[in-house]
């Protein structure tokens, strides 16, 4: 009996050469091409790279244009807003002042300011103020209540590495499209995971991670996660450009994947380490609107 499954089984394989010709199909697919120049480095070394350009930038102030997207495959669809201006200040350690100004007439479309630990958002086309803590204590359905000045800060500029935070490093590639030939090209990256331990704990969660260009070892995008290990906001990062004497992304764009919701910043103006006033982060609340606390 087993000499007889032994005889099919070497039947069967002298007919795959004369099978495989009727059974198999085969096609080519683009290859994609390895760039030249790739680069090297150590975890030590990214995070030096990353901690010498957070203290560079102390303050900015900066002339830009916003795009918001709203939706996804939850919601079922996706709707764009008109595009406006605005304006950033930013003064380290965490204040922050964003104002958006409505198309054509170019009056206020909101105003958000916080000196670190509480925010004001004044909607005036509302009659109203939003107020509460920079982070989320509770969740609201509402994307836009959740998307507080943090998010802005976080990721406006890569913070530094601290020395009680860990660090790992992994490489990846990725197949992607060059934006000139449209040939497919593998892009490498480096990941620099940034963890910490649980306070009275040995466990540790991943804050951030830190994705570089292996071509130039400029990082390119960032995610943070929440404490229950989700992706909460992604920061990504656009091309190098020229401001003065400084280089700047010429665009960021802030994700926030579990609220779908999507902002583009498109820099027109920027200039670093000027003094900001305490003043410039103050936002009073005119008399008569509708004040809502948020937690």
């Amino acid at each position: 009996m087993q000499r007889h499954r032994i005889q099919k089984a070497l039947g069967a394989l002298l007919l795959l050469p004369w099978l495989s010709g009727c059974l198999v199909h085969t096609r080519s697919v683009q290859q994609a091409k390895m760039p030249t120049g790739v680069k090297s480095a150590t975890a030590d070394e990214l995070v030096q790279s990353i901690n010498s350009h957070c203290q560079d930038i102390q303050s900015l102030s900066a002339t830009v244009e916003f795009t918001a997207t709203e939706g996804g495959a939850k919601k079922g669809k996706i709707k764009t807003f008109t595009s406006f201006g605005g304006y950033i200040l930013l003064r380290k350690p965490e204040a922050l002042r964003v104002i958006g100004l409505l198309p054509v007439v170019h009056t206020r479309a909101f105003d958000m300011a916080t000196n670190g630990d509480d925010f004001k958002l004044w909607l005036p086309h509302y009659n109203k103020v939003i107020e509460g803590p920079n982070t989320v204590t509770k969740e609201s359905p509402n994307a836009l209540e959740n998307f507080r000045p943090n998010v802005f800060s976080d990721s406006l500029l890569i913070h530094c590495i601290g020395p009680d935070e860990l660090v790992t490093l992994t490489s990846d590639t990725e197949n992607v499209p060059d934006p000139k030939t449209k040939e497919l090209i593998v892009k490498p990256e480096y990941d620099l995971t940034v963890e910490k331990r649980k306070e009275n704990s040995q466990e540790l969660i991943a804050e951030r991670v830190i994705h570089f260009d292996r071509l130039t070892l400029e990082p390119y995008q960032v995610d943070i996660y929440d404490s229950k290990g989700a992706i909460q906001t992604e920061a990504i990062y656009g091309p190098q450009q020229t401001f003065g004497k400084i280089q700047f992304p010429g665009t960021i764009t802030i994700k926030r994947p579990l609220e779908e919701l999507e902002i583009l910043t498109t820099f027109q103006k920027v200039t670093t380490n000027l003094e900001l006033k305490d003043s410039q982060f103050e936002l009073q609340v005119p008399s008569g609107v509708t004040v809502q606390e948020l937690h």
